[in-house]
């Protein structure tokens, strides 16, 4: 029995040694090692931009309107046509305007005729005053007759006043009517582009009531707002960043034309105004957003190349102390030319991992690439 027990502990024990010199026999792990560029993160000071919404709008725009009541025979345009300054654009029923011009001129043709007449009347009077002078000299006449003869000639003299008077009144009316008839017509106050049609042939036109809508053509601008406590960074001339929505993903760069003074009540907020550069595929009525510099501050910054993108998330492939990569999920921030902010995920000074492109490079050993 104990010849028994004793050969079994010594297989035991022979197993178990058999084991240990298997265990250190095995050889580690080995890491793969792959050769790509790396880039490092670093503080930069980036500017810090007030960001402002807002609508493109024309530098001048006409609302126009009637200043008569009319019916309107004519709309001689629609939107999107091109008008140069004074084109005819709409017309009104002019009959009533004809009617009235030609009654004014003919009241001003007998208020001529009866001022030549009191002209001839007044004439003669004065002639016949100066003979009866002569006459009173000569001691001809009595102070009775010339009497009568001054009174005459200063009545003639009157009477002539007064039909210049009513004759330059019933000119008055005529200017009148030729200014009232061409109330019947409305033309392009300046060149540029029908944008909004309200009426159309047989409507009734009252004095006020919008008809068309005319866009200045040349140079566009953003009418953005900016809260009364950012304003302050805001002045006259400034550049401006500008991205239009729908004119291209290409930004511009706009200059403030104008502040207005009054800020909103309701909204706390300035209405500021900036010039944008020429383009054709910019539209009055298009959405924007103004950026305004506003100082400094340091971020971390990382090349845009050195991202790579999971599904909807930002990521890097970062190097640990022994080189080796490890993907981390990133917040980014604005872009910096080639640059882009990290906002959080990564340290300044760490290692990244430059355009892996679709690699697996996590868990690798990254030799640096000459």
């Amino acid at each position: 029995m104990k010849t028994v027990l004793r050969a079994s502990l010594l297989a035991v024990t022979a197993a178990m040694v058999a084991g240990c010199h298997g265990t250190d026999s095995a050889s580690p792990a080995v890491v793969e090692t792959v050769q790509a560029r790396v880039v490092e993160s670093q503080v930069q000071e980036v500017p810090v931009n007030l960001r402002s919404t807002g609508t493109v709008h024309a530098r001048e725009t006409a609302v126009l309107s009637a200043q008569v009541m009319g019916r309107i025979q004519q709309v001689l345009v629609h939107e999107g046509d091109s008008v140069r300054a004074g084109q005819p654009l709409v017309v009104l029923d002019d009959a009533a305007m004809r009617a009235a011009l030609e009654q004014a001129q003919a009241g001003l043709k007998a208020a001529q005729n009866a001022q030549a007449v009191a002209q001839t009347n007044a004439s003669l009077a004065t002639s016949t005053l100066n003979r009866y002078k002569q006459l009173e000299s000569e001691k001809s006449v009595s102070p009775q007759e010339m009497d009568e003869v001054s009174q005459r000639a200063a009545a003639a003299e009157a009477n002539l006043e007064a039909a210049r008077a009513q004759t330059d009144e019933a000119r008055d009316q005529v200017n009148g009517a030729h200014t009232m008839l061409g109330y019947t017509r409305l033309s392009a106050p300046f060149s540029g582009i029908v944008t909004a049609r309200m009426v159309d042939p047989g409507t009734m036109a009252a004095p006020g009531v919008p008809l068309l809508q005319v866009d200045q053509a040349g140079a566009l601008q953003l009418d953005a707002t900016v809260d009364e406590s950012a304003i302050g960074a805001v002045h006259k001339g400034m550049k401006v960043q500008v991205e239009i929505d729908g004119a291209g993903s290409t930004g511009m760069t706009g200059t403030v034309a104008e502040i207005v003074p009054a800020a909103d009540p309701s909204s706390h907020s300035f209405l500021v105004k900036i010039d944008l550069p020429s383009s054709t595929e910019l539209r009055a009525g298009m959405y924007g957003t103004a950026e305004f510099a506003n100082g400094t501050r340091q971020a971390i910054l990382i090349p845009r190349s050195a991202v790579v993108m999971r599904g909807s998330l930002a990521c890097a492939y970062v190097l640990d102390g022994q080189g080796i990569a490890q993907l981390r999920y990133l917040t980014l921030g604005k872009r910096q030319g080639s640059l882009i902010e990290v906002l959080s995920g990564i340290s300044s000074g760490e290692k990244l991992v430059d355009a892996p492109s679709d690699r697996d490079l996590a868990g690798k050993r990254i030799e640096v690439q000459q």
